[in-house]
């Protein structure tokens, strides 16, 4: 069910391509190749078994953690009507 002027599935072709967008920005942003010893933020020395589970880390967890917990910046697909009226 569309609305306005909108075609029948929209509204799912918005959601599924604001998955697909999440699904590859995350993809972008995993580590890949040799994995740091030591951390690049702090220098702190990252352990063997984080080197193993997540080849190519350049990251300790605390560092990784607070970076992670920073917004990042996305697409508003929706808009508001408000802003298309102006």
């Amino acid at each position: 069910m569309a609305n306005g002027w909108a075609r029948d599935g929209a509204v799912q072709d918005q959601i599924d391509d604001t998955v697909k967008d999440a699904v590859l920005n995350a993809r972008a942003r995993m580590p890949a190749g040799e994995s740091e010893t030591h951390c690049t933020l702090c220098g702190d020395e990252i352990p063997e078994g984080r080197r193993q589970a997540l080849p190519g880390v350049k990251t300790c967890v605390p560092c990784q953690s607070s970076r992670d917990r920073k917004p990042s910046a996305g697409f508003n697909r929706r808009g508001s009507k408000d802003s298309q009226l102006r």
